[in-house]
């Protein structure tokens, strides 16, 4: 799996899950379509009525979430931009997904406004596989942010962890060793740990 190919698979889902807060702080949620993708973009588009487009100009980030039949999901987390030749990517975008000539007739089309997503994380999480399969990526300016649990040289060998993994993806070793492709993030080795020689990826220096 790559970084293009995760966008490829919110493109295919299409009607994805699109999550921002507004202006009271609280989380919003709603189903956006993906409407083009390119080799380290996204494009989508809203109404400038809407409070999703508010959210949006006010906020500049926005989740994304899609799940296909084979259990595969990507989520996306990334800055959103406001595209200026906003007449040409409406008629590109409304040629490459035509049921949305029947949504916004005629120049109609022109109350929305294309959105494109340069800078973002990406994690893809296939759950169809056994064990289960995670990877993260990021396009742009944005770096891949670690996340999940190491062991550390703390680690005195008891194999708890190891025993209490329940995708089996801990091996003994000095230190004992997470697959971190095949780890749930759970935290039930953190947890079980007894010298808490188990710490957060994302708290490390």
């Amino acid at each position: 799996m790559t970084a293009k190919e995760c966008l490829q698979v919110l493109r295919d889902i299409k009607d994805c899950a699109f999550a921002t807060v507004d202006e009271n702080g609280m989380p919003q949620n709603r189903i956006i379509d993906v409407m083009h993708v390119e080799e380290d973009a996204l494009y989508f588009l809203t109404a400038r009525g809407k409070h999703f487009y508010r959210q949006l100009v006010d906020g500049q980030a926005v989740a994304i979430t899609g799940l296909n039949d084979k259990w595969q999901t990507v989520r996306l987390v990334g800055k959103v931009e406001k595209i200026a030749e906003q007449k040409e990517w409406i008629d590109r975008i409304f040629e490459e997904n035509p049921s949305m000539k029947s949504v916004y007739p005629g120049d109609s089309r022109y109350i929305l406004d294309p959105f494109c997503i340069r800078d973002a994380q990406i994690e893809f999480f296939d759950l169809g596989k056994e064990p289960i399969c995670r990877e993260s990526f990021s396009i742009g300016a944005e770096l891949p942010k670690q996340k999940g649990f190491l062991i550390t040289d703390g680690c005195i060998g008891c194999g708890k962890c190891k025993r209490s993994c329940p995708q089996s993806c801990i091996t003994e070793g000095t230190p004992y060793e997470i697959a971190q492709e095949h780890c749930l993030h759970c935290g039930l080795c953190f947890e079980n740990c007894p010298v808490q020689a188990i710490v957060r990826r994302e708290e490390q220096p």
